[in-house]
């Protein structure tokens, strides 16, 4: 019997089942992470799931972005480092990616972007890359691999300044804490500022769930970084991170990632996650290198009408431009227009 896709709730039974099933499933892939977008964007979504007969073989999440004048496009997803297709491992990938674009024809979508590289598809290379850890149970091993390296060293130097991480749930650790230096990072940038609706929406979908936790580390008391990370199906995965570029001499940053990976040893995780980085931006490169990690390009599947350039991030014309803008004037910006970065 050939493959079929159909349009199925995200939050329904059947896609749950398939996130159960696949250990390959990451934290965008669950319906927290799509509700998250949806609540703060507006955007709609649902899962496209491939179904042999009546036994339900793979499918991916989606969310539908309407723009004035043109036919709609499927993302999956937005604002996402890294969502593969799920598939059974005797599935056909390239049968299971000629039902869903058949779908997706007979429903009018303009394309369909996956963030992975996927066979039956127009692969590109999506101009960035990914880096993972793998950890143990014993975060001393993990240790071991950094001793006598520079990260090893920058944690030391944490500790000397006395610098204190703590890992929190409290929503003002995120929505005011972690923005205030969101703010004062994406502005040394030159990137637009995710909107603070975003990082409440984040709150109640995704960390209030259990599905992560924010870090907050400070100096007599001051914050000076944060993180935001995710947690699920045996990975921790490093999402956003933000600072006060006058702390940087006393290496917050190195512990905050440190505390981490060493909460996802004790809790254990299998995997870290560093998060997407861009093929330009070589010095975040060489840093998440620096941690000992295996570094590989991702790249994004189109069906149907692919974009003409796939590009990765801001020209530098217009980060220094952003960079120049006043703090208030970029913030509202980010506030009215982010969601069409998507």
């Amino acid at each position: 019997m050939s493959l079929t896709a159909h349009l199925t709730d995200a939050d329904g039974e059947e896609w749950s089942t398939l996130l159960r099933d696949r250990p390959e499933a990451t934290v965008f892939h669950h319906p927290a992470w799509r509700a998250a977008i949806a609540d703060a964007y507006g955007y709609p979504g649902q899962a496209v799931v491939v179904r042999d007969g009546s036994q339900t073989v793979g499918g991916l999440p989606v969310v539908e972005v309407r723009h004035r004048l043109r036919r709609p496009v499927w993302v999956s997803l937005p604002f996402t480092d890294h969502c593969p297709l799920l598939l059974r491992p005797e599935t056909s990938s390239a049968e299971a990616v000629a039902a869903i674009d058949s779908l997706r024809r007979a429903l009018g979508i303009n394309r369909l972007e996956i963030r992975d590289g996927t066979e039956g598809g127009q692969v590109f290379d999506g101009l960035a890359y990914l880096h993972t850890l793998s950890l143990d149970g014993d975060p001393e091993a993990v240790s071991k691999r950094l001793r006598r390296g520079q990260v090893q060293r920058n944690i030391q130097r944490a500790r000397r300044e006395k610098v204190v991480v703590t890992r929190s749930l409290a929503e003002a650790d995120l929505t005011e804490v972690f923005f205030d230096l969101h703010l004062r990072t994406r502005q040394r940038l030159g990137v637009p500022v995710q909107p603070r609706r975003y990082f409440r929406a984040l709150w109640r979908r995704v960390i209030a769930p259990g599905l992560g936790f924010v870090s907050v580390a400070r100096v007599d008391g001051q914050p000076v970084a944060a993180a935001v990370f995710f947690a699920f199906n045996r990975t921790v995965l490093y999402k956003y991170g933000a600072s006060d570029d006058r702390f940087w001499s006393a290496r917050p940053n190195h512990l905050v990632l440190w505390d981490a990976i060493e909460w996802g040893c004790r809790e254990g995780y299998g995997t870290f996650d560093f998060g997407k980085t861009g093929a330009t931006d070589e010095g975040l490169r060489e840093f998440k290198r620096q941690w000992r990690t295996e570094e590989r390009r991702l790249e994004t599947t189109y069906l149907g009408r692919a974009p003409r350039a796939v590009s990765e991030g801001l020209p530098e014309s217009v980060r220094r431009v952003v960079r120049r803008t006043p703090l208030v004037v970029n913030r509202a910006v980010g506030e009215l227009l982010y969601r069409f970065t998507a």
